[in-house]
């Protein structure tokens, strides 16, 4: 149950931070919800997409051993 917490906050972390960086790259304002609330620079969408790819990948994978185990 943990590991798919960490696994569901990763990917939502990752998609945030494509997001943002990809509104305000292609677009005139970040996209997505965090731009609601706060002003991220485009350094913390990439940390924030960074972040997100560690923790989904590593939720994932440590999902998938638990499955494996049995």
């Amino acid at each position: 149950m943990k590991n798919e917490a960490i696994a569901v906050i990763g990917w939502i972390a990752l998609v945030q931070g494509a997001l943002g960086f990809a509104g305000r790259v292609f677009g005139d304002e970040p996209w997505g919800l965090l731009q609601k609330w706060w002003d991220i620079p485009n350094a913390g969408y990439i940390a924030l997409f960074a972040v997100g790819v560690v923790l989904a990948f590593w939720g994932e994978g440590t999902k998938a051993k638990a499955k494996s185990k049995g």
